[in-house]
């Protein structure tokens, strides 16, 4: 199974930003753990501030992926 994450705005702050709201792990180390528990699923990720650089992503990746996880953040 093939599978991206997309995440939105802010959410390249993970770890730095409010750490005792958010958590001080960043999503690159949560995607690492992610990776170790589904060694199965090949998992990507992207994270764009930018509202049209997420709606390229969704398009490029389109039907090449098995899903997509959005989390659009503040949109």
């Amino acid at each position: 199974m093939k599978l991206i994450i997309i995440n939105g705005p802010n959410l390249n702050l993970l770890g730095v930003r409010e750490p005792l709201v958010y958590g001080n792990q960043s999503f690159e180390e949560y995607l690492k753990e992610l990776k170790k528990k589904f060694p199965s699923v090949q998992l990507e990720y992207f994270q764009s501030n930018v509202e049209g650089e997420i709606i390229n992503q969704l398009q490029e990746v389109g039907f090449s992926y098995d899903g997509i996880i959005l989390n659009a953040g503040g949109y």
